[in-house]
């Protein structure tokens, strides 16, 4: 699993024009990829990852603050553009398999005590947000 984590001070998702998730800061905007090999105990490793990040002001973390999260599934973070010029994403793992593992992270987030607000699986999304530093961070699990 790789999450490209982003500090933000608020953060939101619409599809067809519809806010679907949003949340305001200062929380964490969670970009997640899943590939083939993953599993849940991935998934619950990455949200307690989340959850006690000491990235926010003072160094402090989700849980320090109870600061919300926006989750949101992202497949083409494992896009692979290392030959020609259009990427390829065989990393990336199916829907079936990955769709799972995202609602995973959500639930296991939950199952801490975190607010989180969550994209909507394989639709076009839009993401706004306001990257607080800018700070943001890469996660491989």
């Amino acid at each position: 699993m790789r999450a490209v984590v982003q500090r933000v001070t608020e953060a939101s998702v619409t599809v067809a024009g519809e806010t679907v998730g949003s949340i305001l800061g200062p929380g964490l905007c969670v970009l997640v990829g899943v590939t083939h090999e993953d599993t849940p105990q991935q998934a619950a490793q990455l949200a307690r990852k989340l959850w006690s990040l000491r990235i926010l002001e003072g160094e402090k973390s989700c849980s320090d603050l109870s600061a919300p999260l926006l989750v949101i599934s992202q497949f083409t973070l494992y896009g692979d553009a290392r030959k020609g010029r259009r990427p390829t994403w065989n990393g990336a793992a199916p829907g079936p398999v990955a769709e799972p593992l995202v609602d995973e992270v959500v639930a296991q987030l939950r199952g801490l005590g975190a607010t989180v607000a969550t994209g909507r699986f394989g639709a076009e999304m839009k993401v706004s947000l306001v990257n607080d530093g800018p700070f943001t961070v890469l996660l491989e699990m």
